[in-house]
C-alpha cells in the first residue's frame, strides 16, 4: 500500500538512487509532521462542540460525534475554581456525580493540574473551558508526536512502523477525548528502553505509566512470561522494582497526605458497574439480569484469557515477540473489562504496530473502531436527545460493541497465528528474532513447555540460527539437493 501510493511522487526509492540525496526528509520527521496533521483534523472535528454544542443541554455534542470529557470536567472537578486534586474536595455545588474527590490516578490529575495552570482565568466559563480544551490538546499533540517517534525508534530496522501510528482515524478522533494519550506515551517510552536493553529506565517509565493509567501493569505481566522463558529474570526483576519504586515516588506523597482522595479512583474503579462498550452490557440488556457481581465475573474473564496466554506462551514453538504478548493481555484487559470508552483504542494502537505490522489486519482493526467511535455518540444522542430519539437504538448499539469486539478478537487471532506458525510473522520473515525484545533478542529457551520440551538435548531450535534477508522462515526440514531416486523429494 505504501509503495503503491508513493508512485505520486515517484515510487519507491532504486537500488542505484542515492541515498541521503535528501537528509532532512527523513522517515521521522515525515512521520512527525503527518502526526501533527492528523491531530490538526481531529481537532477540526470537535469544532461543532467547541463553538458551542459541549455548552448545550441535550444531545448536540453527540449528534455531531465531538464530546470530550477536558472542558466538562475543567468546571465539575475544580479545576476551575483553583481545588486542588486528591486534597481538596470537590463542591457539591460543582458536580452532580456524586465524587468527592478527582476519580484519576494521581500523575493524570498532575497533568490536568497543570493545564488549568497554563490556562488564563479571565472571561466567562465556556471561555475558559474552551481554552482548557486547547491547552490540554496542545499537550496530548506533544504525546502523539513522541508516541510516533517511540515506536519508530523501537524497531530500528522498520522505522516507518510508525506511520501506522501518525495515520490511524481512532488517533485523530479520540486523542482530546480524554487524557489516556499521556500514559500511552509513557507506556511506549518504556518498551523503548526495554529493547534497548535497559530494564531499569523501562521499569521507571512503565512506573510512571501505571500512575497515570492502571492498564501498563500488564505490560509487566508480559515481560515476567517472556523473561520466565528465556531465563532473564534478573533483568525483568530490575524493571519489576524500578517499576515499583517510581510508582510509589508518585503514589507515596499522595497516599500519606491524602488518602481518602488517593483512594477514589481505585474505589470507583472496582464498585463501578455495567457500563458502556463492554460484553458485560449486551448480556444485561439482553437478558434483563442486573449482573451485579459483575467485577468478579470481568476479574475471572481477565485472569482465564491471561491464563491462555502464559500457556501459549510457554507451549508457542518459538519463544513470541514482546509485542505478541503486550498486545494480547491488553486486549484481554479491553475485551473482558466492564466498560470501553472509546478512548481506550490508544492503549492498543502501538502494542498492535508492534504485534502485527500490516496495513490490512491493521485497517480492519481501526474499522471496527470507527464504527464503534460513531456509534457510543449516536446511542447517548439517543438516550439524552428526549422524545426526538436522534441516533442510534440499543439494538444498533450492540451490534456495533459486537463489531469492535469481533474487530480487537480478528487482530489476537492474527496474532496467536503468527506466534503459533513464526513464518507468517512480518517481522521475522528476514530471520530476526525479537526487535524489541532488548535482552530477550536471539537468547534461548530455558523454560518450555509442549514442543520444545521433546527436542533432543543439545540440538540447537532452529529459530534461533540467522537467515539470509528475506527468505521466509522454513516451515520444516529442507529438502537435499540432489534428490536420491525414489525419494519423496523426487517429485
Amino acid at each position: 500500500m505504501a509503495a503503491t501510493a508513493s508512485e505520486l511522487i515517484g515510487g519507491p526509492a532504486g537500488k542505484h538512487a542515492e541515498a541521503g540525496g535528501h537528509r532532512w526528509w527523513n522517515a521521522l520527521r515525515v512521520m512527525v509532521l503527518v502526526v501533527i496533521g492528523m491531530f490538526a483534523l481531529g481537532m477540526v472535528q470537535k469544532v461543532p462542540c467547541y463553538n458551542g454544542a459541549w455548552f448545550q443541554g441535550g444531545d448536540p455534542q453527540y449528534i455531531h460525534a465531538c464530546y470530550s470529557d477536558i472542558p466538562h470536567l475543567y468546571h465539575d472537578r475544580g479545576f476551575a475554581s483553583d481545588v486542588v486534586p486528591y486534597f481538596d474536595s470537590i463542591p457539591g455545588s460543582l458536580s452532580g456525580s456524586g465524587f468527592h474527590h478527582l476519580e484519576y490516578p494521581v500523575l493524570t490529575g498532575l497533568f490536568m493540574e497543570v493545564a488549568s495552570w497554563l490556562t488564563p482565568h479571565g472571561g466567562s466559563m465556556q471561555h475558559r473551558s474552551q481554552i482548557y480544551w486547547v491547552v490540554n490538546s496542545g499537550m496530548l499533540l506533544l504525546c502523539a508526536v513522541a508516541l510516533v517517534v517511540l515506536v519508530s525508534r523501537t524497531n530500528r530496522r522498520r522505522p516507518w512502523d510508525g506511520l501506522f501510528i501518525a495515520l490511524s482515524p481512532a488517533l485523530a478522533l479520540s486523542a482530546t477525548v480524554n487524557w489516556d494519550l499521556f500514559a500511552v506515551a509513557l507506556a511506549a517510552a518504556g518498551l523503548l528502553m526495554w529493547s534497548r536493553s535497559r530494564p531499569a529506565a523501562a521499569g521507571v517509565l512503565i512506573g510512571l505509566a501505571a500512575s497515570a493509567k492502571l492498564y501498563p501493569v500488564l505490560l509487566l505481566l508480559a515481560l515476567g512470561l517472556l523473561c520466565l522463558r528465556a531465563g532473564r529474570m534478573r533483568a525483568f526483576g530490575t524493571t519489576l522494582a524500578a517499576a515499583v519504586g517510581a510508582w510509589l515516588v508518585v503514589n507515596l506523597p499522595v497516599i500519606l497526605l491524602a488518602r481518602s482522595g488517593w483512594e477514589e479512583f481505585y474505589t470507583y474503579s472496582r464498585t463501578r458497574g455495567v457500563d458502556y462498550g463492554s460484553v458485560w452490557l449486551i448480556i444485561m440488556q439482553r437478558t434483563g439480569n442486573p449482573l451485579t457481581g459483575v467485577s468478579a465475573y470481568a476479574a475471572a474473564l481477565l485472569i482465564l484469557l491471561c491464563a491462555g496466554i502464559a500457556a501459549l506462551t510457554f507451549y508457542a514453538p518459538r519463544r513470541p515477540r514482546l509485542g505478541q504478548i503486550a498486545f494480547l493481555v491488553v486486549a484481554a484487559l479491553i475485551v473482558s473489562n466492564k466498560v470501553y470508552a472509546p478512548q481506550y483504542v490508544l492503549w492498543l494502537l502501538p502494542l498492535a504496530v508492534l504485534a502485527r505490522p500490516r496495513w490490512r489486519d491493521l485497517l480492519v482493526w481501526q474499522g471496527a473502531e470507527v464504527l464503534y467511535f460513531i456509534a457510543i455518540w449516536m446511542q447517548l444522542a439517543y438516550v439524552n436527545g428526549g422524545t426526538k430519539h436522534h441516533g442510534l437504538s440499543a439494538d444498533g448499539y450492540h451490534l456495533a460493541i459486537a463489531l469492535h469486539l469481533a474487530g480487537v478478537l480478528y487482530l489476537c487471532a492474527v496474532v496467536v497465528r503468527d506466534v503459533l506458525r513464526p513464518e507468517h510473522d512480518v517481522l521475522r520473515l528476514d530471520g530476526q528474532d525479537d526487535p524489541a525484545g532488548g535482552v530477550l533478542d536471539g537468547a534461548e529457551d530455558a523454560f518450555v513447555l509442549g514442543f520444545l520440551a521433546e527436542e533432543e538435548p543439545g540440538q540447537p531450535y532452529p529459530a534461533e540460527q540467522p537467515y539470509p534477508a528475506g527468505q521466509p522462515y522454513p516451515a520444516g526440514p529442507a529438502a537435499p539437493a540432489e534428490p536420491e531416486p525414489g525419494s519423496p523429494y523426487e517429485a
